[in-house]
């Protein structure tokens, strides 16, 4: 049973049953969460539950939602400290990694939603949010190669896709080792590596 109280604010009811989805995810399978068991994390009934929610569907989109604004709020924070086009693609890196790290249920989430076989609306928001992460990376790539960070030569766009499959790769490596404190310990040396392989 959850601990939150029995009356609660519909925003904050909302907002709690985002959070237990997130809390489940980090412990079971995602595809196996039911609303059953969404409720009794959260000590409440289906029919409370769904006074907030109209469907499963929709609490999955609130979800992704969820796992989007925050991801990139954090690392769209570690990118405004930086002080240069390389030091801000690695704080988003190690950002993206404390993230995961803290909310180990959200990537497993996202990779739930991207190997169901019909795309749902949470999938296509899965969708949108690695598009204006990919952005991010993008945008960054090419200011550090204005700056003469980079090699003239580099290929930015093969660089963002680099980038973006070396963070899931880790994120995969720490959740299936069981070890979810492994992606903080790891990512600034997989970074260094990377970083060695962009930089003039």
């Amino acid at each position: 049973m959850g601990t939150y109280p029995a009356s609660l604010p519909a925003a904050e009811r909302r907002a709690a049953t985002v959070a237990s989805v997130v809390e489940l995810a980090a412990v079971s399978n995602p595809s196996d969460i039911t609303t059953t068991a969404i409720a009794e994390r959260m000590g409440v009934t289906q029919g409370a539950l769904f006074k907030h929610f109209p469907t499963k569907e929709a609490i999955l989109l609130a979800v992704i939602t969820w796992v989007a604004d925050n991801l990139l709020a954090r690392v769209d924070d570690a990118i405004a400290t930086a002080d240069s086009p390389l030091g801000a693609l690695e704080s988003l890196f190690l950002a993206h990694a404390t993230f995961v790290a803290a909310h180990p249920g959200a990537p497993r989430l996202v990779f739930a939603e991207l190997q169901r076989a019909k795309r749902s609306t949470a999938g296509r928001a899965v969708q949108a949010l690695m598009q204006r992460y990919s952005d991010r990376v993008t945008t960054i790539l090419g200011d550090a190669r204005t700056a003469g960070q980079l090699d003239p030569a580099l290929d930015i766009e093969a660089a963002a896709v680099l980038f973006v499959g070396t963070i899931q790769g880790l994120v995969m490596q720490s959740l299936l080792s069981g070890d979810i404190g492994r992606i903080g310990r790891e990512a600034p040396r997989v970074f260094a590596i990377y970083r060695r392989g962009i930089a003039r």
